[in-house]
């Protein structure tokens, strides 16, 4: 069950909503993406249980390639941490939430 806190980003909200004071955790993915779809309920997790904290987004590359190429993103899913427009810091492949926890830490 997706979570109705995670943000579906695109060319029309992207910079918007990375460039707010609240950090926000950008998942690149694909649907056809096993590792995504692994951990998608993690990231609905996490989106919930840090509401007011951390903000999520949700960016598929096949739709957003643009955004994706920005970014370097090479492999999915990969998921970039950004605060005032910033990158703060990335992390790469399906991740259980502890590792997950453990990322975002001293940035939420």
């Amino acid at each position: 069950m997706a979570s109705d806190k995670v943000i579906t980003l695109d060319e029309s909200n992207f910079v918007d909503s990375i460039g707010e004071d609240t950090p926000i955790l950008v998942d690149f993915w694909a649907a056809w993406c096993g590792p995504c779809r692994m951990v998608a309920p993690v990231i609905d997790e996490l989106a919930e249980e840090l509401d007011g904290k951390l903000r999520v987004g949700k960016v598929n590359v096949d739709e957003q390639q643009e955004i994706g190429t920005q970014f370097q993103v090479s492999s999915i899913p990969t998921f970039v941490l950004f605060r005032k427009g910033q990158v703060v810091d990335r992390l790469m492949g399906a991740m259980p939430k502890s590792a997950f926890l453990k990322f975002l830490e001293s940035h939420v």
